[in-house]
């Protein structure tokens, strides 16, 4: 199964789109032409039934010189399998949509990075009968944003910044100055981004300095999603909050994705008292079809 890891790279483009455009153009110096719309589109690239292919996220940007499909790909670590694909998928788009297809792979580390952003040839060697050159995003091209000023100008990117910088040794000071950010949002949007963080960060320590961030900070407790899951009357003891916010936010996620949880599943969310079940429950959240598969997945 997709790890929520590899999800929050490119779920954070799905939720600002306009992000594509500033890592295009100010991160990699991609001279993009100005455009009128982007939209997420289909990820499913199967031509045969019987070979599924599917791309992380498809992003649709028209131009009025060009349409674009913009292909964005989570990469973990080293795959060549990933860059049969990858050929594939911009091939595919080309056929069927007779669109400019782009490649931007997004890696957490420096290493899968470097090799991502190889040429990749097929044919005949020095002569090759196909060419790709991914656009690469990774730690050394992603700027580190630590500053507040820098963080509150550009929330997306500093998710994006705080995701793909979570094993630098200084990463407690940037998730500072995120979560100091978070704190001045719409409480609704905040526990998205802070959502996004959480699972993005593979680094265990990290993690746990985020968390306890967030506990300071109260985000998931100010959303609407948590008034919605608050019982009347005073929440009485930090334990007891905590498990509510944390539900809060378990739903909030499954209702951005468009996994409306039926009645069952809500209250089965919401009767749930164990903060480990209910954080698996929301890792799983990034990649589960269904509300209803959180239970089978996470048991």
């Amino acid at each position: 199964m997709v790890s929520a890891h590899h999800e929050s790279l490119h779920k954070v483009f799905q939720r600002d789109t306009g992000l594509l455009i500033d890592a295009l153009q100010e991160l990699l110096g991609v001279p993009f032409p100005a455009y009128d719309k982007i939209e997420p589109v289909s990820v499913d690239l199967t031509e045969i039934e019987a070979i599924e292919r599917r791309a992380d996220t498809i992003l649709r940007i028209d131009t009025k010189g060009a349409k674009y499909f913009v292909i964005l790909e989570s990469q973990g670590r080293p795959a060549e399998r990933k860059r049969r694909s990858w050929a594939y998928y911009l091939a595919y788009l080309l056929d069927k949509y007779d669109c400019q297809p782009v490649l931007l792979v997004l890696c957490h580390d420096r290493a899968t990075a470097r090799w991502a952003a190889k040429p990749i040839e097929f044919g005949l060697p020095g002569l090759p009968s196909l060419l790709v050159r991914p656009l690469v995003l990774g730690p050394d091209n992603v700027p580190v944003i630590a500053e507040p000023e820098q963080v509150r100008s550009n929330v997306p990117l500093a998710v994006f910044s705080a995701i793909t910088h979570g094993n630098d040794p200084g990463v407690a000071a940037i998730l500072k100055a995120l979560a100091d950010a978070l704190d001045g949002l719409d409480p609704n949007e905040a526990v998205i981004y802070a959502e996004y963080v959480e699972a993005g960060l593979a680094d265990a320590s990290a993690q746990q300095t985020w968390r306890k961030l967030m506990d300071t900070l109260n985000i998931f407790f100010r959303s609407e999603a948590a008034q919605k899951v608050r019982t009347e009357g005073r929440v009485e003891g930090l334990a007891e909050g905590r498990v509510e916010e944390r539900a809060a936010a378990l739903l909030t996620v499954l209702e951005r994705r468009g996994l409306e949880p039926s009645l069952e599943a809500r209250e089965r969310i919401a009767s749930c008292k164990d903060l480990d079940v209910l954080g698996r429950w929301s890792e799983l959240a990034w990649t589960v079809s269904s509300a209803d598969e959180l239970f089978t997945e996470g048991e």
